[in-house]
């Protein structure tokens, strides 16, 4: 399976991101020159060669009408662009790239607008990206997708995130680190400060992940076949970069704990709200058995599969949240598909799609969120929505 991993030991930002990945192609002169031709107005981007910590890598320099910019304190000075998501729409529909990439983008951007609506209370129709929505951040993102098309691996996953520590400045004034948008893109992806003071994760190379990364954690088992590096413009005491690895790795088996146990005192209101607190803490699957215990009672299995890592805090979850005097535990080994969601267009717009590989089998199914979404909005039921999207 071919496998993508990316090292966020120094964090994430979206010109590290794609000066690491164009090290993965046989011609990278020839990805830039394609970047240039694309008209993103005022925008050049040239290849350059850098070395952090005597290690050799890339450096994309990309300049607006002649002069150098950044998204972050991490890699260059602060702008104000204010682009809102209308003009982002309106500017990446005129980008002559494949329609895939062009979803791929906008959805990158419709989290970070997201993340900004969240953080600042306002609607996403009223959020302005400041520096996210520059014309460098354009070219950034719209580079880390055509790239992820080109080399279209099975498989991405990601480490856990460096994000840096101290304060940053931006638009609104100086923030912790993480910045208050990042934070919120990365919930739900492991994350970690350090020794390293500043701001290394920003809110694009944050997106980034989040949409393209099925899976983070420690480098899987893997034949590697191609390295690269894309460096930052700042230095630090540690390499200030963003490693890929692209390789393969063989069909997956990992290790899980099962934890259950037997509850015949509670309503179906509590079991109900136990079960959703569990998922929202990170469980894998949860679910219920209906049983008889002693005394002919009828009385409820519950099931909780879980990490390793997670088995402590699920354990505590139970006991909080159910009436059980014990949880029994298993170690157990499963094989698993390989899954990632790709975006894909439709009549009503975007719609996301899991897909699940490996072992001679693709499946692909629909994200219901998704549907629902339509159906409400089209008024129609969720069979029609989806015996449209097949015709298409």
């Amino acid at each position: 399976m071919k496998t993508l991993y990316i090292d966020c030991g120094m964090g994430a930002a979206g010109d590290m991101l794609s000066a690491a990945l164009l090290e993965l192609l046989p011609d990278p002169e020839r990805f830039v020159e394609r970047l240039n031709s694309l008209g993103i107005p005022g925008v050049h981007v040239t290849r350059e060669k850098a070395v952090k910590c005597g290690i050799t890598g890339t450096h994309l320099r990309v300049e607006i009408h002649g002069q150098e910019e950044g998204e972050g304190a991490h890699h260059h000075p602060h702008h104000h662009s204010h682009s809102g998501m209308e003009e982002i729409e309106h500017l990446v529909g005129k980008l002559p790239i494949p329609t895939m990439v062009k979803l791929d983008v906008l959805a990158v951007y419709r989290l970070v607008a997201q993340a900004e609506s969240k953080v600042h209370g306002v609607p996403v129709s009223q959020v302005h990206f400041h520096e996210v929505g520059a014309m460098d951040a354009v070219a950034d993102i719209t580079a880390v997708c055509l790239l992820l098309r080109e080399l279209d691996p099975d498989r991405i996953v990601a480490s856990a995130v460096h994000v840096g520590s101290g304060t940053v400045r931006c638009a609104h004034g100086i923030l912790p680190v993480p910045a208050p948008a990042t934070a919120d893109l990365l919930r739900g992806i492991p994350i970690y400060s350090g020794e390293i003071s500043g701001e290394l994760c920003t809110p694009t190379g944050a997106a980034l992940l989040k949409h393209f990364a099925t899976e983070f954690g420690p480098m899987p088992p893997m034949e590697v076949d191609a390295i690269g590096y894309g460096m930052g413009k700042k230095d630090f005491p540690r390499a200030n970069c963003v490693r890929v690895l692209l390789g393969k790795t063989s069909d997956r088996e990992d290790r899980i704990v099962k934890l259950e146990c037997n509850v015949d005192d509670m309503t179906g209101e509590a079991l109900g709200f136990a079960l959703e607190r569990l998922m929202e803490l990170g469980a894998l699957d949860v679910f219920t058995i209906p049983i008889g215990m002693k005394k002919s009672r009828p009385g409820t299995l519950l099931c909780v599969l879980c990490r390793a890592e997670d088995k402590d805090r699920m354990m505590a979850a139970l006991f909080r949240h159910t009436t059980t005097l014990g949880v029994r535990e298993q170690d157990c080994r499963r094989s698993v598909l390989q899954r990632r969601v790709e975006t894909v267009g439709s009549p009503y717009g975007p719609v996301r799609k899991k897909v699940s590989t490996g072992y001679g089998v693709r499946r692909e199914k629909y994200e219901n969120a998704d549907l629902v979404t339509i159906a409400r909005e089209q008024d129609m039921s969720l069979e029609e929505i989806l015996e449209n999207l097949r015709k298409q």
